[in-house]
């Protein structure tokens, strides 16, 4: 495989931002036809390597070389023109355009000025075929198709350019265990073509389902490089957070009888809505996690967002025990202690502009009115106390919450729904995209939160995450909800099995 030198050298690079290392020292080498994973915790330094590496930030210092030359790269068409592509964990393309329109826009084949639809559709269908093995229709718009597929079309156009070096950034965020398969298969041929790929995930399983090489980073620092055949598991997880594997324990299971003597907190009946959820009943008693499990698509975050009333029921109700009164729209949902933490926390959460201190805030601020504003002080108190709290890196609260990584912004998140003092707290896939170790954090305060009395609705494609963390669990399957466990019959086999339909 690695008969060569490398395709893609990075020696001794440093980047600074204000109060901030974010590379010290960093190596990083990649080789043609190998799929090389560059891994490290949340704050860690991968996006900002990456991001040095396709000319969004220049670097501070250190050399660049791709095939044995020194480069400069000042910016992202620098970084494309030089045979470096990108693909995206959110797809940036154009959804409203075609399929060949997006693969060729702004190098369309023209004659005197005009476009050659026909060649460009058929250098599109061609392409698809020969590198990604797609056959589709490349005149429909990119919308038509599956994140799966849109996902093939971005590799597609990162290739059109002439690609040596493919980047692709979480790009089985969103597919299900198929449309992954299906990926890995186009990286495969890719690699065998001799292309050089960095990959980017935070799932194991599939750092060593198709990667060849592995380099880790911890705070900005560069720890190793190895071979993945030869690093075991545990020490992969081990060089990541830098610290002993307890955080890694198994987290203890709730009673089997935990709900049996817990007060009803709230109670959905036959909650529905067309095309998004069947009509589902479930009751959540007061300090209970229930946890939703079921595959992509499966009616998970459509559920939740009935319970805030974020979209509306077209069928059923969801009512608070003690007063009996419906949920129908989210201002209601807040005023009767239910804190809702989308799994979309870019548009749905964060705000870019403000700082972490602002971002914690936000929603007691809205919820006392904007007449009845918040000292400073007290703002600064309880932005520091949930930053210590949460161990949110780094830990100034005037830092903008943009420049923050992404595990660090969910806790900027959890720590504005924990700010509310809310009873049920809705919390969709939040440690989605982020580390492992942030991942154990915050699973040890969704335990402690229950403990205290806070009950929590629970949503994570990672099957074990739900089995670790929650009293009972309802199983969705086709949009329907199939079956609820409780105690010893929570185990992976019964709820795979229930997932599964056997």
């Amino acid at each position: 495989m690695n008969q060569h030198g490398p395709v893609l050298q990075m020696t001794g690079i440093h980047k600074q931002f204000p109060g901030v290392k974010a590379l010290t020292n960093v190596n990083f080498r990649l080789f043609p036809g190998e799929v090389h994973a560059l891994m490290g915790e949340n704050g860690a330094g991968k996006s900002t390597l990456i991001k040095v590496l396709t000319g969004v930030h220049s670097i501070d210092q250190g050399r660049v070389e791709l095939d044995n030359l020194a480069i400069k790269i000042h910016s992202p068409l620098d970084a494309q023109n030089s045979g470096i592509s990108t693909v995206y964990q959110e797809v940036n393309l154009c959804a409203n355009l075609s399929v060949a329109e997006n693969i060729y826009i702004g190098r369309e084949p023209r004659r005197f000025g005009r476009i050659l639809w026909k060649e460009m559709n058929q250098n599109a269908r061609e392409l698809l075929k020969k590198r990604m093995n797609l056959e589709i229709d490349v005149t429909q718009p990119l919308q038509a198709f599956s994140v799966a597929v849109q996902q093939l079309v971005a590799i597609a156009r990162a290739l059109s350019i002439s690609a040596k070096v493919l980047i692709l950034d979480e790009p089985t965020s969103s597919l299900d265990r198929g449309e992954v398969v299906q990926l890995f298969s186009v990286m495969t041929r890719l690699k065998n073509e001799g292309l050089a790929i960095l990959f980017v995930t935070h799932f194991l399983d599939q750092v060593y389902d198709i990667s060849d090489r592995i380099t880790i980073l911890r705070n900005g620092e560069f720890i190793g490089e190895y071979l993945a055949k030869e690093l075991p598991r545990i020490e992969l997880v081990s060089k990541m957070i830098g610290k002993d594997l307890d955080v890694l324990e198994e987290l203890p299971k709730g009673e089997a009888e935990h709900h049996k003597k817990k007060e009803v907190l709230i109670e959905a009946t036959q909650i529905g809505k067309k095309g998004s959820i069947e009509p589902v009943d479930l009751i959540i008693h007061k300090g209970e996690i229930v946890g939703l499990a079921g595959l992509l698509g499966s009616g998970r975050t459509e559920l939740a967002r009935l319970f805030f009333a974020a979209d509306k029921a077209d069928s059923g109700d969801v009512t608070i025990a003690a007063s009996s009164e419906a949920i129908n729209s989210p201002r209601q949902a807040i005023d009767q202690g239910i804190a809702f933490c989308s799994e979309n926390r870019k548009l749905e959460g964060i705000i870019d502009d403000l700082t972490v201190r602002e971002n914690i805030i936000l929603a007691l601020q809205a919820s006392q009115g904007w007449f009845k504003t918040i000292s400073r002080k007290r703002q600064d108190d309880m932005a520091n106390d949930y930053i210590r709290a949460l161990n949110i890196n780094p830990s100034n609260p005037e830092h903008l919450i943009k420049n923050l990584s992404g595990g660090n912004q969910q806790k900027v998140l959890l720590a504005r729904c924990l700010l509310t003092d809310p009873n049920l707290l809705i919390l969709d896939e939040p440690t989605r995209g982020i580390d492992i170790g942030a991942k154990a954090e915050i699973q040890r305060l969704v335990l402690s939160l229950a403990q205290k009395g806070m009950s929590v609705l629970f949503i994570s494609s990672e099957l074990e995450e739900v089995l670790r963390v929650s009293h009972r669990i309802v199983v969705l399957r086709d949009r329907h909800k199939v079956q609820e466990m409780v105690g010893n019959e929570i185990t992976q086999k019964n709820v795979m099995k229930a997932i599964a339909g056997g």
